[in-house]
């Protein structure tokens, strides 16, 4: 059986879509669809695709179209992954999962409706390194984990574009980087429920035309209104129903030194960090003591897509759940909606 496969926005993520669905023998990218369509066009030529839209409605018209990845800005994430759903095909949607919990559940519910499968890209979740300190959290190795730290740190790092629209995005490096750490940090906790969150947001330093070295990641051209109105840093707590507490560090624009992205968990019995590398620290017959692993480098952005893909294709086909399941992208969603909103108020947000 061949599934094909739809994509709803040809930008900048959705390369990597392509590239891992091209790579996956079950698969064929049948139809693409963009609203910029000098764009859609060359990215058909180059694929090879020849179903050509500029509204997705037309495209899920298809009824031989087994599913879709939804890699538009993020404020199209639940329209489009709700048309999709009631068309009767499967989705992948990108993270984050909607604009807020609302849109979040409604998605849920037309999964529900048609019976089709709902999984979100929380793409960290393919890693070889989340994998490998699962396989440990699964066992017990870290006893309670009762403290955690999701960090993302950039120092010029704005994409731009809509990215830095309000409007496109629902917020700035919290909603864009920070859900992917969030949610690995999460999901390696056992995926406690969260139940209340303190944060803060800061427009500290702002759009930095001026500076000469470029930034980081560049989307697709989107010919939306130039604007930068997202916050550059946040911060907050999160609490979970266990007892157990996350702290939130996320940053586009900061003087700092070393960028990147971290996962500390802390336990009991264990803790660890997962980048740059996987490193374990516990106690062993009196002795305090580090483990480190003999696997290879990390895993390329690429292989987290792969491996994503292959896993989405594969619950198509046998009907298993995925492991990242859209009770998963609602509890993010009130994480993220919190921290704003405790950032809005200047206190603590108890969630639902």
């Amino acid at each position: 059986m061949t599934i094909k496969i739809g994509i709803i926005g040809v930008g900048s993520i959705a390369q990597l879509h392509l590239a891992a669905y091209k790579q996956n023998p079950h698969v064929e990218v049948y139809a693409l669809c963009d609203i910029n369509e000098p764009r859609l066009i060359a990215q058909g030529k180059l694929h090879g695709v020849e179903r050509l839209y500029t509204d997705y409605n037309e495209m899920l018209k298809l009824e031989e179209l087994d599913a879709v990845s939804v890699c538009t800005w993020n404020a199209e994430h639940a329209p489009a992954s709700i048309a999709a759903l009631n068309a009767g095909k499967n989705v992948l949607c990108e993270k984050p999962m909607a604009m807020n919990p609302e849109q979040a559940v409604a998605m849920k519910a037309a999964a529900d409706a048609a019976g089709k499968l709902l999984m979100i890209g929380f793409a960290k979740r393919h890693s070889r390194e989340c994998q490998t300190l699962k396989d440990f959290a699964d066992q017990g190795f870290f006893g309670d984990m009762y403290y955690a730290k999701a960090e993302y740190y950039r120092r010029n790092g704005n994409p731009g574009s809509w990215f830095s629209n309000l409007a496109y995005s629902g917020g700035g490096p919290l909603i864009d980087l920070g859900v992917h750490f969030i949610d690995l940090t999460r999901y390696l906790m056992g995926n406690p429920k969260p139940v209340s969150v303190y944060g803060a947001t800061f427009h500290a330093i702002g759009d930095r035309p001026y500076l000469k070295d470029p930034h980081g990641y560049q989307p697709a051209d989107s010919g939306i209104e130039k604007k930068y109105d997202v916050e550059d840093f946040a911060t907050a707590l999160v609490r979970f129903d266990n007892g157990a507490v996350m702290q939130v560090e996320d940053s586009y624009d900061m003087h700092l030194k070393q960028e990147g992205g971290n996962v500390q968990i802390f336990g009991t019995k264990a803790g660890a960090t997962i980048f740059p590398k996987v490193e374990m620290f516990t106690e062993n017959n009196g002795y305090l003591m580090d483990y480190n692993f003999a696997m290879n480098a990390s895993s390329s952005f690429d292989e987290l897509f792969v491996n994503e893909i292959n896993h989405y294709i594969d619950c198509i086909e046998t009907h298993r759940p995925s492991i990242a399941p859209p009770e998963d992208g609602i509890a993010i969603m009130k994480i993220l909606s919190g921290i704003y909103e405790s950032a809005r108020t200047q206190h603590e947000v108890r969630l639902d």
